[in-house]
């Protein structure tokens, strides 16, 4: 094992010539010759060299690095969006420093510092559900680095982000849900001070009224993103004996927490208890039975937010913010289906 980093300096001793010959050579610059470039390039190997390359890209000014900030990595919807990002970052000679805030203000202001201390050239970041401080975006303003905002945007005018149509998407699921002949409907809608929770709760009502159908503020509860919201809000319904026919969850997360709940009181779903989720990911067709959903399209927000950052990075004088909103469908599965209730 290399006690270790090897060096330009350490490969230039090995062939008696220059460091600038072994940088030049390394970079396949045309004053060094075809036949020292091989000779180098093969000690380089034989040393174990691996090149600076961050000091490398900030001696030339540019560091092809774009940091990333999310919420989770566990569930469908963003570890589906990290490995889209990496791929077109990839094929766009750009490196992805990911980041992880697990919903913390905290962490995700110590994120971004370090981020802007590597020198990233633009910021991609899905805010945490306690971030109630923007300051730390101006920070990232003044510095004028790229910023864009994808799925989880914060309250702010002027600025990049990339986003489903939420409220629509909520619609045109609870609207089909009534078509069917729900009427008893709870929706189970996350945090409202992140415009996820807020347009989808939006949404939700927008349908509920455009049909003619009161909602019941028993079942229109706010909690978190995650499984133990949906298990938890599920259990307090449970045990107060007022549970609805139907429960729109906010996430697919939300949506396995009420499975889990539903499954310990041994309610079947969708005899007893039927459920429709904001968002789609892969497991949910091994569920029992397979969830419907309002599928993301998790490829397109993705290559959407690089491309609005990399055109940030490349037309900084010119660039005007963008706000691209992207549509969303129905999946159909084994919940939702059709209304059974005697």
């Amino acid at each position: 094992m290399l006690s270790r980093h090897i060096t330009l300096s350490d490969i230039a001793k090995k062939l008696n010539v220059s460091t600038v010959t072994i940088s030049k050579a390394l970079r396949g610059h045309p004053d060094i010759s075809p036949k020292t470039t091989k000779l180098v390039k093969a000690m380089a190997e034989k040393l174990g060299y691996s090149p600076n390359f961050m000091a490398r890209n900030l001696s030339a000014r540019r560091s092809n690095t774009i940091g990333v900030v999310v919420p989770k990595i566990a569930h469908h919807f963003f570890s589906s969006i990290i490995e889209h990002i990496y791929n077109y970052a990839f094929e766009h000679n750009y490196e992805i420093i990911l980041t992880v805030s697990q919903e913390s203000e905290v962490r995700e202001k110590k994120h971004i510092q370090t981020l802007l201390s590597m020198r990233v050239e633009g910021i991609i970041i899905s805010i945490a559900q306690e971030t109630k401080n923007y300051e730390i975006f101006d920070t990232v303003k003044s510095r004028e680095v790229p910023l864009v905002f994808m799925d989880r945007t914060p309250d702010i005018a002027e600025i990049n982000k990339v986003t489903v149509d939420d409220r629509s998407g909520a619609f045109n699921a609870i609207d089909y849900a009534i078509k069917l002949g729900y009427r008893n409907i709870g929706h189970f809608s996350g945090n409202t001070n992140i415009n996820i929770g807020r347009e989808r709760l939006l949404g939700f009502k927008q349908a509920m009224h455009s049909n003619g159908i009161e909602v019941n503020p028993d079942w229109v509860l706010e909690s978190g993103f995650g499984e133990k919201s949906g298990y938890d809000l599920f259990m307090k319904l449970y045990k107060e004996k007022n549970l609805p026919d139907l429960i729109f969850a906010v996430t697919y997360p939300v949506a396995l927490g009420i499975y889990m709940a539903a499954n310990e009181v041994k309610m079947m779903i969708p005899d007893d208890i039927d459920i429709i989720c904001f968002g789609n990911a892969q497991v949910q067709n091994f569920l029992l039975p397979p969830l419907s959903c309002v599928n993301q399209p998790t490829d397109e927000i993705a290559i959407k937010s690089l491309q609005v950052l990399i055109e940030n990075i490349e037309n900084k004088e010119t660039f005007e913010p963008k706000q691209l909103i992207i549509d969303t469908n129905l999946i159909l599965r084994g919940t939702c289906v059709k209304y059974n209730r005697g």
